[in-house]
């Protein structure tokens, strides 16, 4: 029998293409894996396409629970966000999809994967790092990366290698973005946003919702609840997060919510542009974030800060599956044993304004903030407070003050 090979499958020409490939240059038994993380329609159709392409078997895994429990609501909870501004949909889509391709792997008793990714990208690293730290010991490949044979540099060069292979399938060569969807978000790169001089053209672009300029002109209250930091319902409606994120989605995209222009820096150390649209996402984050400024205490919310930069880097660079990031999530998951509550806010023309937010656990006292003079707190401590707290201030001015009379 052939050795088997686990190809991560889109139902893309990219990985169309690869199928052949791999059957011509390595002779191996290729079985496609298709996840399911929330990409909708763009799964019709594929087990025909992967058979008829010369693979022996195709899954299709539903993975869309287990992406939100086990990789969404633990980033949301850390409040991580890279580099101020990507809210990490595709980062952390990938160790999940890796850790499936594992799974079958083993099952198959295949002697590798299989991914199409470019050299150029992040995703690369993501897939084969997930991959060494679960399965050292299968082989990985890596088609874009096989100079020696592998010669396609084009769509063009793709579409005529599948019908040289006896694979005619409607793939159009027209060139469009390059996106990347799941139940978090989508992301567009290439044709214009390659300059960063470029303006994005939103009218060609978006796919999620609309511009805040084309938002209603009405603003949309929206209430949401938590406890121990995931979210439980919407309006009033208990569901499971994904459905939560599902029906922000719907409301963040009609109000024109979570559309990003981004410059990152990527893994392999380039600059890359693109447009990313999380409408459910940023909302969602936003809330969490709202509800956390009224429960935590200032030194656990200030640490809590410095550890969303590291998570967030982690899980950019694919590095999910560490001891680091289990570490840091044990201390997140901590920091949200009270964060429960209630958040109320608008949604107006790409805007989240705050509209009052209620927990058990607050611990905002209205007598302590009053300008009221309250029981646990006399005006005349402050006083001593700032001395001491200005004293070493107050030191280096006196003696800076008294070398300059010399």
């Amino acid at each position: 029998m052939k050795e088997k090979v686990i190809l991560a499958y889109s139902g893309g020409l990219d990985t169309t293409a690869i199928i052949p490939w791999l059957k011509e240059n390595y002779d191996y038994d290729v079985i496609c894996v298709c996840a399911d993380v929330g990409q909708g329609n763009e799964l019709d159709g594929l087990e025909e396409r992967a058979k008829f392409s010369g693979a022996s078997k195709l899954y299709i895994e539903d993975l869309v629970d287990e992406f939100v429990d086990d990789y969404v609501i633990p980033t949301v909870q850390a409040n991580a966000v890279y580099e101020n501004k990507y809210l990490l949909g595709t980062s952390f889509a990938r160790p999940v999809i890796a850790k499936r391709l594992v799974e079958i792997a083993r099952k198959e008793g295949a002697v590798a994967i299989c991914h199409g990714a470019t050299g150029k990208g992040n995703d690369q690293v993501r897939f084969e790092l997930t991959i060494k730290a679960l399965a050292p010991d299968l082989k990985i490949i890596a088609p874009w990366r096989c100079n020696d044979t592998w010669k396609m540099e084009s769509r063009e060069d793709e579409i005529e290698y599948c019908k040289q292979h006896g694979i005619d399938l409607p793939f159009s060569a027209d060139s469009s973005y390059s996106r990347d969807r799941n139940l978090w978000h989508i992301s567009h790169e290439g044709l214009e946003l390659e300059s960063p001089a470029n303006e994005p053209n939103y009218e060609h672009l978006l796919v999620l919702g609309v511009t805040p300029e084309k938002a209603p002109t009405e603003g949309e209250y929206v209430t949401m609840t938590f406890e121990k930091g995931v979210p439980t319902s919407v309006n009033g409606e208990k569901m499971k997060p994904s459905d939560i994120i599902r029906k922000l989605n719907e409301l963040g995209g009609k109000h024109g919510i979570g559309i990003i222009d981004i410059v990152e820096n990527r893994v392999v150390g380039m600059k890359s542009r693109g447009v990313y649209e999380t409408p459910g996402g940023t909302i969602l984050m936003e809330a969490h974030t709202q509800l956390e400024e009224l429960i935590l205490d200032r030194d656990t919310l200030d640490y809590k800060k410095l550890v969303a930069v590291k998570f967030a880097d982690l899980v950019y660079e694919g590095k999910w599956f560490t001891p680091l990031r289990e570490a840091l999530q044990a201390f997140i998951e901590s920091t949200q044993e009270y964060v429960t509550g209630e958040v109320k806010f608008k949604l107006y023309k790409g805007n989240i304004i705050k509209a009052g937010t209620t927990s058990p656990y607050s611990l905002y006292s209205e007598s302590l903030a009053s300008f009221t003079t309250g029981e646990l707190y006399d005006h005349h401590d402050a006083e001593g407070f700032i001395n001491l707290f200005g004293l070493s201030m107050k030191v280096r001015a006196m003696l800076e003050a008294e070398r300059n009379k010399k």
